[in-house]
């Protein structure tokens, strides 16, 4: 037996052409080989950012000459500073969505298409909670993104990015969605993201997230820096939030949200001796005036049910009142000093926040 092996890996080695063909095992039915499909369907869609901002800040006299930098220790000049990010077209006649961080307080805003023509960019109207805006450009006959506002995106769903990296227009990079309804970044007022670990790098922000159907799934907001030690980990506005507050900005100029007028935390209200907890949101501070006030509340007070569903966190109320139209009368009830009891707040529009 021995034998017959040592002359057969003889053989085989003299002619390796006798052994069969090594073949890999096929993919999954249903599989994707390549995203080339979804990239291409949607990369047209997607626009590269670059602003221009002029500063004024003091003459560098540090490495100057003595003399010099007495005679010229006051000098200011002016300069430009230059910014990049990434784009969403909307519509065929020239809306844009993207991150608002990206166009704060710049001067000029040129935007760069798939075909290569270059257009100034115009801001129709910002949402700072949301970190969102909406640019115009006058060109027709644009392709627009199809936005999947009904997808309901699942941890481990295969996700791609494209966007404005570093300058390096439409560069796509591939993840999965490592959570959803991420909170408590402090990224924006209302934070509700995609987290995923597709690369989101610098000049990503405003562009697309997608599935492998080639619709947008996500706008680009932000990821963690590895200064931090932090590898892969991004995050990006959901469409069907992104779509809502676009909308809005088009159609009103601004976003229509409800305010309660009050800052909320987190609260466990236990009401039986095993510890048995409900999840509640207490009022922290009031302001004088807002509904909340108007409604007899108190710093203290425990929000439990909103229009008779429970209340799972401060966060799970303040996106909810988010999403109702001011005027709205929110029945609520309230646990104060042990008792509870049931009242309406009617909610009013959102002050505005700053940019």
């Amino acid at each position: 037996m021995i034998l017959g092996l040592a002359a057969a890996f003889v053989a085989v080695w003299i002619r390796p052409d006798l052994l069969p063909a090594l073949r890999l095992p096929s993919p999954p039915e249903g599989t994707t080989a390549s995203y080339a499909d979804a990239v291409n369907r949607t990369a047209p869609t997607v626009v590269s950012v670059y602003t221009r901002t002029l500063v004024t800040e003091p003459l560098d006299l540090q490495s100057a000459d003595p003399l010099f930098r007495a005679l010229y220790r006051d000098r200011m000049v002016t300069r430009p500073r230059r910014g990049l990010g990434s784009g969403v077209i909307l519509s065929p006649d020239g809306l844009i969505l993207t991150t608002l961080h990206v166009i704060s307080g710049v001067d000029d805003i040129v935007v760069a298409l798939w075909d290569g023509r270059t257009a100034e960019a115009h801001l129709v109207g910002a949402d700072p909670a949301t970190d969102l805006a909406v640019l115009r450009i006058d060109l027709d006959d644009l392709p627009a993104a199809n936005l999947a506002t009904s997808t309901r995106l699942r941890t481990g769903d295969v996700v791609l990015a494209i966007g404005n990296a570093f300058g390096l227009s439409h560069t796509v990079t591939m993840g999965i969605v490592s959570a959803t309804g991420r909170g408590q970044l402090n990224l924006t007022a209302l934070d509700d993201f995609i987290q995923t670990d597709a690369a989101i790098n610098a000049g990503n922000s405003g562009g697309a997230l997608i599935n492998p159907r080639g619709e947008v799934v996500g706008i680009n907001s932000a990821s963690l820096s590895q200064n931090m030690g932090a590898q892969g980990i991004g995050f990006a506005i959901p469409a069907a939030l992104a779509d809502r507050i676009a909308r809005q900005i088009i159609d009103y100029g601004a976003v229509r949200r409800a305010w309660l007028g009050a800052d909320l935390g987190d609260a466990t209200i236990s009401f039986n001796p095993q510890g048995n907890g409900q999840q509640g949101a207490r009022i922290t501070q009031i302001y004088r005036g807002g509904p909340a006030w108007r409604a007899g509340l108190r710093s203290g007070d425990i929000l439990i049910t909103a229009d008779g569903r429970p209340i799972e966190s401060a966060r799970d109320l303040m996106l909810r009142i988010a999403r109702m139209e001011p005027g709205h009368e929110m029945e609520v009830e309230i646990l104060r000093a042990g008792q509870t009891f049931t009242t309406s707040i009617a909610l009013i529009q959102q002050p505005p926040l700053p940019s």
